[in-house]
């Protein structure tokens, strides 16, 4: 790994201080990345609020910068994947598909067709309702997909002609810096600024004067204080935080037929994904046989370093998640849950834990109320339907949810009663840039993604003229 400096104006920008970056695989120092200072803040922030003033002119010259984003994107797929693997955990197929997904959504954005306003004419008005951008946008990415979660907040806020200062998560750094390197040769200078730093970066950037709108993703707890300290100042948000995702599976349902899918809705990434199945409510009378489909499932999948092609679940991407997860394990086991596979970590120095399915669990256990974030399932049974609707609904989570059955119209009336904010029927973690997404209850505010997403980084204006 080569030395890693942050995009100011377009240029680059190293730092006096730095901190390091490990590889979760090995548990080993891979670079250090630069700490942002408060001076190199404000120069960030005093650049995106300059190159605002032309940038917002003209949609023309957007539409060809992001797609020009795009192609650079896609022609550095490999230097981005090897970087995201060694940071993330993941394997290397799938650092190259969040790649592709990073160039996909910035293609949509500058092909995207920006819908009319409903406007007003009569004999005594010509009223027209136009959307203007908001100015200087914060986004703040989590460590799961930096890249891809990054390309959610950045490509619709610059089609929308705002401009963008980008803050990584400290724990996965450099493939985002690496970006904004890339991206400062197709993008006029300080239109998108790339900064790392540890996590009072995060708080200097929400409360900061310039900015106009925080885009984050992340955790409960810190999108709470990021809507805090956004408050202060009438900041827009957009949060996109935790989620429980349940999945009710019917009883006409055949688990042989679901159980592929419905493992790697739960454990693509290694369970790192804020939309996966992170619970599972199933027919008493089909307890056993789904769960043992699962297991069969978990004890053939292989756990590895993402470099080795073999590999299909890398590790947990950091310490503190690889602990959080372990003690929720503990917990279910100590309140008389059982392990049907996995259930330890792996010997090695990296952050390496088997795929877990687990038994014996129901609400009220953390493992069932909580976000485990991690390579585990707690598959629940139910005999009530009715019930168990509720039962998936009683916490304060409500990203997505899904509900798995032969009858399709029955999981579809089923999949409405889910207080959520994307129900799937047969089927999980299907996202499209064209699609909205977002939460409900604690799970988040506001929209990402088609026009939906589009318009959260706009404010309407209203141009009324009289007649005569």
């Amino acid at each position: 790994m080569t030395d890693f400096a942050m995009t100011i104006n377009g240029v680059s920008a190293p730092s006096a201080n730095g901190f390091a970056v490990l590889n979760p695989a090995t548990n080993s120092v891979v670079a250090t990345a630069p700490e942002c200072s408060e001076d190199q803040l404000d120069a960030a922030m005093d650049a995106a609020a300059e190159a605002h003033r032309h940038w917002r002119l003209d949609d023309g010259v957007r539409r060809v910068a992001l797609r020009a984003a795009a192609d650079v994107i896609v022609d550095s797929e490999d230097e981005l994947a090897a970087v995201l693997t060694v940071e993330q955990g993941k394997p290397l197929a799938d650092s190259r598909m969040e790649v592709r997904a990073t160039a996909l959504w910035f293609r949509y954005y500058a092909d995207f067709e920006v819908p009319a306003e409903p406007g007003l004419r009569d004999d005594r008005a010509i009223v027209e309702i136009r959307r203007q951008p908001l100015g200087v946008v914060v986004a703040i990415t989590p460590w799961n997909f930096p890249l891809a979660l990054a390309a959610w907040k950045m490509a619709p806020a610059l089609r929308a002609g705002n401009t963008v200062v980008l803050k990584p998560s400290p724990h996965t750094p450099l493939a985002t810096l690496k970006l904004g390197e890339l991206l400062a040769g197709v993008l006029p200078p300080g239109v998108l600024n790339v900064v790392s730093g540890s996590d009072p970066l995060g708080a200097r950037m929400t409360s900061h004067a310039i900015p106009r709108k925080i885009s984050f993703t992340g955790s409960i707890a810190t999108g709470k204080r990021v809507a805090a300290s956004a408050a202060n100042d009438l900041k827009r948000v957009t949060l996109e935080l935790g989620g429980n995702d349940p999945a009710i599976l019917l009883d006409d349902v055949d688990p042989s037929f679901i159980a592929e899918r419905l493992f790697w809705s739960a454990f693509h990434n290694n369970g790192q994904v804020c939309m996966a199945v992170k619970r599972v409510y199933v027919p008493e009378r089909l307890h056993d046989e789904v769960v043992e489909a699962l297991a069969a499932i978990a004890r053939s999948v292989q756990v590895g370093d993402g470099t080795d092609p073999k590999t299909q679940l890398g590790p947990i991407n950091n310490r503190q998640q690889f602990d959080i997860v372990s003690g929720l394990i503990g917990d279910a086991l100590d309140r008389g849950g059982f392990v049907a596979a996995g259930g330890r970590a792996i010997d090695g120095p990296g952050l390496f834990h088997e795929p877990t399915i687990l038994a014996g669990v129901t609400d009220g256990t953390a493992i069932v109320d909580q976000e485990q974030f991690g390579p585990v399932l707690p598959v629940v049974s139910y005999r009530d339907l009715d019930e168990v609707v509720e039962r998936a609904n009683g916490t304060h989570f409500g990203l997505s949810g899904s509900v798995w059955g032969a009858d399709e119209d029955l999981a579809a009336e089923v999949a409405t009663r889910l207080e959520c904010g994307t129900a799937w029927v047969n089927t999980h973690l299907a996202v499209r840039p064209s699609i909205p997404f977002g939460g409900m209850k604690w799970s988040g505010l506001g929209v990402e993604n088609g026009a939906w997403g589009y318009n959260e980084f706009t404010s309407l204006r209203v141009l009324h003229r009289a007649v005569g």
